[in-house]
């Protein structure tokens, strides 16, 4: 069955059931930052990955030659100072910026209905107790993780904005977030650009990840003969599932310690 790049399947995924650990030489590996390889915090700007978790992805680095990056609504300045030292392939922003495994970085034009949407919104939400918008280079993330109760309120405004001013984005919901992203700039996108090219071309791909901006990498990884993972409850696209980041942490790990 196919599905829409942000609509997950109505039925669960396999309940807590996580996959064998396959052999590194013949999988590429993407992984969401956020929920997936560290906690989610109510203030972004706290989440840090845990060091043994570092180790593992340099590890990992090295197994899959290269074959590994990282998926996340965040620029690509934040994904190397969450993961520092390491300077992995990332897609950015959803995918809007993307950087290959020479370094090169590809970046999606801005819309020019960014700026007058964000200044909009701020006039809305000002004094909406709990709920701040986070800038981002391509777009924009209101979240109200501090005000649960304004979720309805956020995504009516969130919504109605986007369709007066800015016509060219599209709405993504999250975990207490409603994102603006520019049309046709998603995961599962940066994924089959990736795919294209070397060390990811001819690999299997794996793609994990917790939220609703993760199921359109979930989908493009399943048609091209692999498999998603969700991290955490809820219904998704995904053939298997972590309960939580350490859960992920350690079959991670057993990853990196396999011989290619």
């Amino acid at each position: 069955m196919q599905h829409g790049h942000d609509s997950p399947d109505a039925s669960p995924a396999r309940s807590w059931q996580e996959p064998a650990v396959p052999s590194p030489g013949g999988i590429a590996l993407f992984l969401d930052l956020d929920g997936t390889l560290a906690d989610i915090q109510a203030d972004p700007g706290l989440v840090a990955v845990p060091p043994a978790t570092l180790a593992t992805l340099q590890q990992l680095h090295q197994r899959l030659d290269g074959a590994i990056a990282i998926l996340s609504g965040r620029p690509g300045i934040d994904i190397d100072r969450l993961l520092h030292p390491l300077r992995l392939p990332y897609a950015g922003g959803h995918g809007a910026e993307r950087r290959d495994r020479l370094g090169v970085i590809v970046q999606s034009a801005v819309p020019a209905s960014l700026e007058p949407v964000r200044a909009a919104l701020r006039r809305q939400i000002a004094d909406w107790a709990g709920v701040w918008i986070e800038p981002k280079s391509h777009g924009l993330a209101v979240h109200f993780r501090a005000a649960p109760g304004m979720g309805a309120r956020v995504e009516k405004l969130v919504r109605d904005t986007a369709a007066r001013h800015a016509p060219d984005f599209e709405v993504q919901p999250g975990k207490m977030v409603f994102e603006l992203r520019p049309r046709g700039i998603h995961k599962g996108a940066a994924v089959q650009a990736f795919m294209r090219d070397a060390p990811f071309a001819g690999r299997t791909p794996v793609a994990v990840g917790d939220d609703l901006t993760d199921e359109s990498a979930f989908i493009a990884v399943q048609q091209a003969g692999g498999y998603g993972i969700k991290i955490g409850a809820g219904p998704s696209s995904a053939v298997w599932r972590f309960p939580n980041p350490e859960t992920l942490a350690g079959w991670l790990r057993r990853l990196g310690e396999q011989t290619p």
